[in-house]
């Protein structure tokens, strides 16, 4: 089955009011060609879950986050974009602030169709005072109380990969696959961009196997988009662009992201491409050293 589409095609799938999920973790492997995608749209009211970066500040400051479910939100060497804090001090959007492990069991218990997830995350700790919403379940083995973590069920998720193959098997060749793999089986449908798109044969190679972490089966659609976590890393294809991620925040206090946008955003990722200094220079950005 062939999953290829472009990126107006896969993010024209997303609909005003849909829950999406977004891979990657802080500035890491980030499908940001997807959400400059969505920033060209009129898509709006999204509920957004993740881990966030600079794309959260971004998708907020241009109106199209109604709530965001987050574990924190740092822009890697910027602890702290913005935009991101200029929303949270409006209270313009509703936000559930929840700890990192707290939203991996939330994405675990979507994928196997639970309603909730124990754990101990949170226990004793405001996230349960600010979310009222998560409650405390009795243990039937013991006399304890746990943090009942409800399903986090998303409508689509947006995942960045080193390579896929038309099918929806995907590769993540770097050091850490995150919280992809739950990302892509919590969701109804999962819209994946690839650096590279690869015949299945890639696949037949034991090594590349074991750095697929979730069933083609959970891949709805595949979008080749070399260059497509920038300004965020995609290791070992590229590092963060530190300096544009400098520019994004100094514009962005210097009055919002409109300017920046107006200056970078361009049509199409070959536009921003061309705006950012074009696709060698993004595949020359030098790896973290540790």
């Amino acid at each position: 089955m062939d999953k290829q589409y472009s990126l107006r095609e896969a993010v024209a799938q997303i609909e005003d009011g849909m829950t999406v999920g977004i891979g990657g973790w802080g500035a890491r492997r980030k499908p940001m060609a997807l959400l400059r995608e969505i920033l060209r749209s009129e898509l709006k009211d999204l509920t957004v879950v993740a881990c966030g970066g600079a794309e959260l500040g971004m998708l907020c400051a241009t109106g199209k986050v109604r709530k965001l479910v987050f574990a924190f939100v740092p822009p890697d060497s910027i602890p702290l974009g913005p935009c991101f804090r200029q929303i949270l001090r409006s209270g313009a959007i509703e936000v559930m602030e929840i700890d990192e492990g707290m939203l991996q069991l939330g994405l675990r218990a979507a994928a196997w169709g639970l309603p909730f997830m124990p754990t101990g995350a949170g226990l004793g700790t405001d996230v349960l005072t600010r979310n009222p919403q998560i409650k405390l379940v009795d243990s039937p083995y013991d006399d304890k109380e746990w943090v009942a973590m409800p399903a986090l069920q998303l409508d689509v998720s947006l995942l960045h990969v080193d390579r896929a193959d038309a099918r929806g098997v995907c590769q993540i060749a770097g050091p850490d696959h995150y919280l992809d793999d739950g990302f892509a089986r919590a969701a109804t449908r999962t819209i994946v961009s690839c650096e590279e798109l690869v015949a299945s044969d890639f696949f037949h190679d034991p090594a590349r196997a074991r750095q697929v972490f979730w069933e083609r089966s959970a891949t709805s659609v595949v979008v080749e988009a070399p260059g497509g976590a920038h300004p965020g890393s995609c290791n070992p294809q590229y590092g963060a662009d530190l300096r544009h991620f400098g520019t994004c925040v100094a514009a962005a206090e210097d009055g919002g992201m409109v300017g920046y946008l107006q200056q970078y955003l361009g049509a199409d990722e070959a536009e921003y491409q061309h705006n950012v200094g074009g696709l060698d220079a993004i595949r020359a950005l030098e790896l973290p050293t540790c």
